[in-house]
Formats: structure tokens, C-alpha cells, sequence
């Protein structure tokens, strides 16, 4: 859907957003201003939200091995026997 610009303000900033921006037109300088402005307004994730991820990241590896040897796998690793 087209975005006409009918207001010389509106018009002057998109053209110094395109300058500022380095774009090679005024559309793609306002959908990136306009995708910035949506980012930085954009409530953040809560921190329960973000921890999530890890939660899930970390039980999808399985449970852990019993009795494992750290010292020894790591000295396999290194060569060390």
C-alpha cells in the first residue's frame, strides 16, 4: 500500500532521514525509522520470559550423567592420560 507524504515538514525530515541514513530513497529511510522507533518503544521481555529460554535450552540437553568423572574426560580431551 503506497505512503504519501502531503505534509513539507513531514516530507523535509523524511529527506534528511534519507540523507542521515544513507538510503537510496525516503521509503526505506521512514520504515527504518519507523521500525527503530517501534523497537525502542517495544516493552522488553520480563525477566521470568528471558529466562525461559535458557530453562528450555538447558533441560533439552537431557539429564545429567551419573557419577561423572570431569577430571578424567578432561584429561582425555587434553591428551593427558
Amino acid at each position: 500500500m503506497p505512503l504519501y507524504v502531503r505534509d513539507e515538514t513531514v516530507n523535509d525530515l523524511a529527506t534528511q532521514a534519507q540523507r542521515l541514513l544513507k538510503t537510496k530513497t525516503k521509503t526505506e529511510a521512514i520504515r527504518i525509522a519507523l521500525e527503530r522507533v517501534v523497537h525502542r518503544d517495544t516493552p522488553p521481555e520480563t525477566l521470568q520470559e528471558r529466562l525461559k529460554v535458557f530453562q528450555d535450552r538447558f533441560r533439552a540437553l537431557g539429564e545429567p550423567v551419573e557419577n561423572f568423572d570431569e577430571k578424567a574426560y578432561l584429561d582425555e580431551m587434553w591428551g593427558n592420560e
